[in-house]
């Protein structure tokens, strides 16, 4: 039986506003006069949502050419159980990929509003798609250093660190009614796609060189993205959260509406962090890429789900219930 909202939902759609704040200097000073640029050969009949879902088929493309030729991350160790080869053109290819699908998204909420299509729906869909991207993405770089410099335990944890940051900025926006784009986004993916393209010239191998005190180039990713996260990202959300019900310019929701989204995050990670540990099959090393395609799965569900209660409470005032 189809179902079909009321007059007075849709004018809630129609309301609706994106409200962001972007001051990331890479931003601002680089990447957005560039997709300015871009977007004005764009033709006006190609919907935003094409250019959002075309990007995402790019970073799924890299994440298949990775999964054929390096599907158990075992290219680049040792030993290489499984005699995998990553060729050269795989890592320009994917850097390629990844900079266009950067400047598909970039350029999709330009072309809505150029276009007279922005809504709720747009960025669901978009930020949906993202959601996914957070485990494809990440999949890709690990190849790079392999099992070797990263046990596929602590690159679980990697994942999780960007699963967080992602869902974090979300819920920021949940409580404070403004998405705060992070400055690690853009620094991240631009560093991804010249990682990628410098490995398609070098070769992997330049990055399991012996750096000074023992460490790795890969123990160094590992810990750039830890604390740039916390510096960037997480204790910044927290200080807007903060200041938003100090002076009275968020939402203003009680304890436990305002935290209400953590709850299902949390359990989630307890429960598929104590499967990575204590699998009577050892799952997460037998198959960890498939380990983390199902987390970022359920990640991602998890993710747009408190998206659409977030936008049945900002379009429709629906108040949210509290278990």
């Amino acid at each position: 039986m189809a179902r079909y909202l009321s007059r007075d939902k849709l004018e809630g759609f129609e309301k609706y506003k994106y409200n962001s704040i972007d001051t990331s200097v890479l931003s601002n000073y680089v990447m957005h006069p560039f997709w300015n640029w871009c977007v004005q050969f764009c033709p006006v009949w190609v919907a935003p949502n094409l250019l959002t879902f075309s990007g995402f088929l790019l970073t799924v493309l890299n994440f298949l050419l990775f999964s054929y030729y390096d599907y158990g991350f075992h290219a680049l160790t040792k030993e290489n159980a499984t005699n995998d080869h990553i060729p050269s053109w795989v890592w320009a290819v994917s850097a390629v990929n990844l900079f266009v699908a950067y400047t598909l998204d970039g350029i999709d909420g330009k072309q809505a509003r150029r276009t007279g299509s922005s809504g709720p729906l747009g960025e669901l869909f978009d930020h949906g798609l993202d959601s996914y991207s957070t485990v494809l993405i990440p999949t890709c770089l690990y190849s790079i250093f392999g099992r070797d410099e990263l046990s596929p335990l602590r690159f679980f944890f990697v994942i999780w660190n960007i699963f967080l940051n992602f869902y974090l900025t979300h819920w920021e926006k949940y409580n404070t009614g403004v998405m705060f784009l992070p400055w690690g986004y853009d620094f991240t993916m631009i560093s991804s796609c010249i990682l990628l393209l410098v490995t398609s010239v070098t070769g992997p191998r330049a990055w399991h060189m012996s750096l000074p005190g023992g460490i790795t180039p890969g123990i160094v990713f590992e810990i750039v993205l830890y604390f740039s996260a916390m510096i960037t990202s997480q204790t910044i959300i927290l200080w807007n959260i903060y200041k938003s019900y100090r002076d009275g310019t968020g939402k203003m929701r009680p304890f436990m509406e305002a935290v209400r989204p953590l709850i299902p995050l949390v359990f989630f990670f307890g429960l598929s962090t104590v499967w990575a540990l204590y699998s009577p099959t050892d799952i997460l090393n037998r198959s960890p890429r498939l380990f983390y395609v199902l987390t970022g799965t359920i990640f991602s569900n998890i993710n747009v789900q408190e998206m659409c209660q977030h936008f049945k409470i900002s379009c429709f005032r629906i108040k949210p219930k509290i278990k």
